[in-house]
């Protein structure tokens, strides 16, 4: 993410950002771009450094904060919503910037070791039954539909959907997969025995999204490794993280809920 923003250039999303803050006007687009370049670029090396330098991970965690919360903030804005459908809940350009609520979960985790087992559960898993919920929702909606359509017919995963069912069917078919995965997972937290199957089931959301960057050549670019619509596919990789930091939590007997 941060090589690729930082080969990119002036990016609208950052740019939206900058907007909704009024400092668009204050440093050139360039500035702001490489700030949040760096600013990924350090996390990824302080993820790694903090593995066998545990003292790092406070550091860690303030820098997530940081890079989640500027664009989270944001969603206060009116161009994050699709006015076409009312506003919220109907979110547009917001549908990235809600990913960074793992970033968010992940940085909390980081700096409250210590909180209580039931709140650090509910903590681990919020992103992704926010993304799936909400995300999955709009998928009812002719304007999503239409807007995964052309990831879809690329996946030799998913494009086989479109020989059985038109495009808003199959789009509300994997609405339906999202909103069943975010009741497994709420349900696994009181019974062991679903645990893997909803791990599962939602973590194949987020692995499927990733092989989207190899059938969807718009996502890559030779000059920038990752195009907007890679940035918003890679994104999908934290909730992953989220899965592996709910399992153990989950799992272990002690507090049990």
């Amino acid at each position: 993410m941060g090589l690729s923003i930082l080969l990119t250039g002036s990016h609208k999303h950052i740019t939206l950002v900058t907007d909704f803050y009024a400092v668009t006007d204050l440093l050139p687009a360039s500035v702001f771009n490489a700030l949040a370049a760096l600013a990924f670029i350090a996390s990824a090396i302080l993820a790694l450094l903090a593995i066998r330098a545990p003292e790092l991970r406070p550091v860690l965690a303030y820098l997530l904060l940081a890079v989640s919360l500027v664009p989270l903030v944001s969603l206060f804005g009116q161009s994050r919503w699709i006015d076409a459908l009312g506003g919220f809940p109907a979110i547009g350009s917001g549908q990235g910037v809600i990913k960074y609520f793992a970033l968010l979960s992940i940085a909390v985790l980081l700096l409250r070791p210590q909180l209580p087992r039931r709140q650090a559960i509910w903590i681990s898993i919020f992103p992704v039954l926010l993304v799936l919920l909400w995300i999955g929702g709009m998928k009812f909606t002719a304007l999503e539909a239409k807007g995964i359509e052309d990831l879809v017919l690329s996946s030799p995963l998913m494009s086989w959907m479109y020989q059985l069912w038109d495009v808003q069917t199959t789009s509300n078919i994997i609405g339906v997969y999202d909103l069943v995965a975010v009741l497994l997972l709420i349900a696994a937290i009181y019974y062991q025995k679903l645990v893997l199957p909803a791990i599962l089931m939602s973590g194949m959301v987020f692995v499927v999204t990733q092989t989207f960057l190899v059938s969807f050549s718009p996502s890559l670019s030779a000059e920038t490794m990752l195009t907007g619509t890679g940035h918003f596919l890679i994104k999908d990789l934290w909730f992953i993280a989220n899965l592996a930091l709910f399992y153990p939590l989950v799992m272990t007997e002690k507090d049990r809920l």
